[in-house]
């Protein structure tokens, strides 16, 4: 099998001043995920290395990390995808995604991450007596937000965003994804309280439309657009 060299940006906060890099060597099968590789690494050559994961089928988000300076799943990249980006070569680079702060090796802190999603009350907000059995949607109201709800909060988009990285007040394209999901439901009526959240600083147009959140989504999600439909909405509403 073909071998990999691994460049993987570690921190550990009781040992080290600041962030380092470590090389590995890794055989892999060319169509082996990277996560594969990475749990090669943490089982049989160092068990320190420390990043998050879970389903490994491209559902949970926990494994977005940087690999070759673009934010990517580990358990959906296969390797000689990785080489590739890679310009061909066998070396790998792997950092955790910027913007947040590391809380060891690849594993960063995302409760700020998670804090702007709560404030986008991600619940369907209903107060008419429910209906005998549930509350119906035509096909064509269902199209409206079907792409928002693809979302699994990985952060990739979040954290490849520039406004982002200037402005930590900026809420970030996933809450505004997570907002357009529900703004767009035919049978939510929180439409205005998740509308002044997002007309206020660090809102909805703050995005500067560089487009690198759809360009990164894990899961084909038109970010961009989702953004540009809930700012016609507040300036129409």
């Amino acid at each position: 099998m073909p071998s990999y060299r691994f460049k993987i940006k570690r921190y550990n906060p009781e040992t080290d001043k600041k962030p380092h890099w470590e090389e590995y060597d890794v055989e892999a099968d060319p169509t082996d995920r990277l996560l594969d590789s990475l749990n090669t690494i943490k089982w049989y050559r160092d068990g320190a290395l420390t990043f998050r994961r879970s389903c490994a089928h491209g559902i949970c988000g926990s494994d977005a990390m940087m690999i070759n300076g673009h934010n990517q799943l580990a358990c959906k990249l296969i390797m000689k995808e990785a080489q590739k980006q890679a310009g061909g070569k066998n070396m790998i680079t792997v950092e955790p995604l910027r913007g947040f702060p590391i809380v060891k090796d690849l594993v960063v802190d995302m409760e700020g991450f998670f804090e702007k999603y709560r404030a986008m009350k991600p619940f369907l907000i209903n107060d008419e007596t429910p209906p005998e059995r549930e509350r119906l949607q035509s096909p064509a109201e269902r199209e409206k937000f079907d792409d928002t709800t693809k979302c699994i909060l990985c952060a990739a988009c979040t954290t490849a965003c520039p406004t982002f990285w200037a402005d930590r007040q900026y809420i970030g394209p996933a809450a505004i994804v997570q907002a357009h999901r529900f703004i767009f439901d035919s049978r939510d009526e929180g439409t205005d309280e998740r509308l002044n959240i997002l007309g206020e600083a660090g809102g909805v147009f703050d995005c500067r439309s560089i487009y690198n959140c759809a360009e990164t989504c894990p899961r084909g999600i038109d970010v961009t657009k989702a953004i540009n439909e809930v700012r016609q909405t507040l300036l129409f509403h």
